[in-house]
């Protein structure tokens, strides 16, 4: 792993969790970054985390955010972007406030986000930017519009970036998460195994992008169980 810093936007339980272990094993300086730092606690003391209050949808908040890694010397030269936000419901009747809401958090805090982080990798000549999309990246669900704007845009602005970016030795991942995870609040089903990701599964896809040669970057992932239809 050549990297020594990475930045968690959307920091929790579930794939962020998994995600913060797995850097502090292969030795990363991690900063977890949350709308409410004090429910990281548990991640904090597990993996020796820095843990930040952010609202990724909020300009001065990313903007305060890097200000203050730059302060404590944790600069990310990974960032990974899993915020998102959804809501549901027949269209005709969809709240347009959540609809933004949706949007703002799912796709605008990520360019928020992600501009910032550009800006702090150009000078060195490397890095790597990846977003956590969903199966709602490439399709569309029924009730589920607000979700699909916020994904759809998520992936067209990463294949953009990665586009320019890329021969400026930035690596640029989106990654399609087609399927439930695994989580306290969605447990495993004894009677189908491997119907969730699991977690950590996927937190080992993300490490080993990040120690892919730059003469082979992968651009997209996509990853679901493999008994999930698609």
């Amino acid at each position: 792993m050549n990297y020594k810093s990475a930045l968690i936007v959307g920091a929790g339980a579930g794939l962020p969790a998994s995600l913060a272990r797995a850097f502090a094993k292969a030795g990363v300086s991690v900063a977890l970054a949350a709308r409410s730092a004090a429910k990281l606690d548990e991640f904090v003391k597990e993996t020796g985390a820095r843990a930040f209050n952010c609202d990724a949808a909020k300009r001065d908040e990313v903007e305060k955010l890097f200000a203050d890694l730059d302060a404590a010397a944790l600069t990310p030269d990974v960032v990974i972007y899993n915020a998102s936000y959804r809501t549901r419901g027949p269209f005709a009747e969809l709240d347009p406030v959540e609809v933004a809401k949706s949007v703002e958090i799912t796709a605008f805090g990520a360019f928020l986000v992600a501009q910032a982080s550009v800006k702090r990798m150009q000078p060195k000549g490397e890095g790597a930017i990846l977003f956590t999309g969903a199966s709602a990246s490439v399709k569309g669900h029924a009730q589920s519009a607000p979700f699909a704007m916020g994904k759809f845009a998520l992936r067209g602005m990463a294949q953009s970036m990665a586009r320019e970016l890329s021969p400026q030795g930035i690596h640029v991942c989106h990654f399609v998460i087609d399927g439930g995870i695994t989580s306290g609040r969605r447990p495993p089903d004894p009677a189908k195994p491997d119907a969730l990701l699991d977690p950590d599964a996927i937190a080992a896809s993300y490490m080993h992008v990040l120690q892919q040669p730059r003469s082979a970057w992968s651009q997209e992932i996509e990853l679901r169980p493999w008994v999930e239809k698609f």
